[in-house]
């Protein structure tokens, strides 16, 4: 995904709810004192892993919490032990469990902090092919008013609220944010020389992907990565609600000089040289059996055609209606039963979609998916009880056949239309997109008492 160039200077940046908005200052990413597992005290550096906590189903969770005890999944995604839940178990209670895990590790040596603050090159290998470096480290937090990092998904307020107690109380930046930007080329010659050398760790993860990192000490590259970003703005691909604690977490703290809270852990990628795939999230209806949900919709407005075959050949139609005019979506009982459909008509998109926004955000599938079906057709809130998103579709028809209810199935939005919204200060619905290869989780984490 491509985030927007801002010269230095006052040039217009086309900044958040203003184009003529004037960005006065680019990214500021600094060295910390990473946080790393000893692999002579875990063993296998994979086994301790995880995907990012919201990527991590329950069934996922289970299995990294049991392929090694010190699973970084036991951190993000914490279970209170009995002696902390006592009677009546609360997200306080998990959050201190954490906070104890992470303080108990670090005393028993099984993670150790590095000698010097290190900007880190991060790899990633695809079992497909897919290469991708960037740079990991501690970025200056700045609200979307200042125009150098761009959100473009909306956030939901009790993941945020979780994911601010849980650092609150751990002190600590657990797993980087993914985020992209456009350089001028010194940051990534600063990427490939390092690539070029031994890394401080590689390993292999469950679905093939390898992971190598290193760090970066020496002044002179530290400088030049400091020159690049100096003039440039990043597009926030991964870790929208993570963002939104760092900003909250740094207000609260805005009292202290120099505060470890005013910067957050993040994954830089410059998509001149690496290029992320974009995927769509997919939604199940919970509560939703796909029967109502046909017979819910309005004929004049929707056309619901039955499609033969498997998944496959339902994701080949998909991506075919997106060739023409209009919204489409697949949606499935999980049992075999798949249907296209498409729509709306103008009339009930004029009705229905607030008029206050750009035509192209306006006419987004998961605009059209909230606002028209699931609010105004389907009748469906927007919550954990009601909705669940997943990241792929296999995952996705697995749990309506769970749940009996509905999978709907989207189509991946176009990165240039995610970047020209953004351009505008325009977010998405939340989950409307999947960014990637994601981060790792557990191969370097910040210490806020580190620095």
């Amino acid at each position: 995904m491509s985030a927007p160039r801002a010269e230095s200077g006052n040039e217009p940046s086309g900044g958040p709810g203003d184009p003529g908005h004037v960005a006065t200052a680019g990214l500021s990413l600094s060295p910390f004192r990473g946080l790393r597992y000893d692999p002579h005290r875990v063993g296998d550096l994979a086994a301790v892993t995880s995907p990012p906590y919201d990527v991590v189903d329950p069934g996922r969770r289970l299995d990294l919490e049991t392929a090694d005890p010190h699973n970084i999944v036991r951190l993000i995604l914490p279970r209170p032990e009995p002696e902390d839940a006592g009677d009546r178990p609360d997200r306080d209670t998990r959050y201190r469990h954490a906070a104890r895990l992470l303080r108990d590790w670090r005393h028993q040596g099984v993670l150790t902090a590095d000698p010097d603050p290190a900007l880190y090159v991060y790899e990633q290998r695809t079992p497909s092919g897919t290469l991708q470096r960037g740079l990991i480290g501690a970025l200056a937090v700045s609200g979307p008013e200042a125009g150098v990092v761009l959100p473009h998904e909306d956030v939901m307020p009790k993941p945020v609220a979780d994911r601010v107690g849980l650092m609150r109380t751990t002190r600590a930046n657990l797993e980087p944010l993914l985020l992209t930007y456009r350089g001028h080329g010194r940051a990534a010659d600063v990427i490939e020389r390092t690539a070029a050398t031994e890394p401080l760790l590689a390993t292999t993860t469950s679905d093939g992907t390898h992971h190598r990192l290193w760090a970066v000490t020496d002044p002179a590259n530290l400088a030049a990565v400091t020159r690049d970003l100096a003039g440039c703005r990043a597009l926030i691909a991964d870790g929208h609600h993570r963002w939104e604690m760092y900003l909250r977490l740094q207000r609260e703290h805005r009292h202290l000089p120099r505060s470890p809270w005013d910067r957050g852990l993040v994954l830089l990628v410059d998509t001149d040289r690496y290029p992320l795939r974009v995927r769509a999230i997919h939604r199940v209806l919970q509560r939703l059996p796909l029967d109502a949900a046909l017979a819910a919709l309005d004929p004049a407005a929707w056309k619901a055609t039955d499609l033969p075959g498997a998944l496959p050949d339902a994701l080949h139609a998909l991506a075919e209606a997106h060739r023409t005019p209009g919204n489409s979506f697949v949606l499935t009982d999980g049992a075999g039963r798949f249907h296209l459909l498409t729509g709306p008509d103008e009339a009930t998109l004029a009705a229905t979609v607030r008029t206050d926004r750009p035509e192209e955000w306006r006419r987004l599938d998961a605009t059209v998916l909230h606002a028209v079906l699931l609010d105004r057709t389907w009748h469906v809130p927007d919550s954990p009880e009601h909705i669940g998103y997943l990241h792929s579709a296999e995952a996705a028809v697995r749990e309506a056949a769970r749940t009996g209810g509905t999978a709907v199935l989207l189509h991946p939005v176009e990165e240039r239309v995610v970047r020209r919204l953004a351009e505008q200060g325009v977010t998405m619905p939340r989950k409307s997109t999947s960014f990637g290869p994601k981060p790792a989780t557990g191969l370097v984490l910040r210490s806020l008492e580190l620095g």
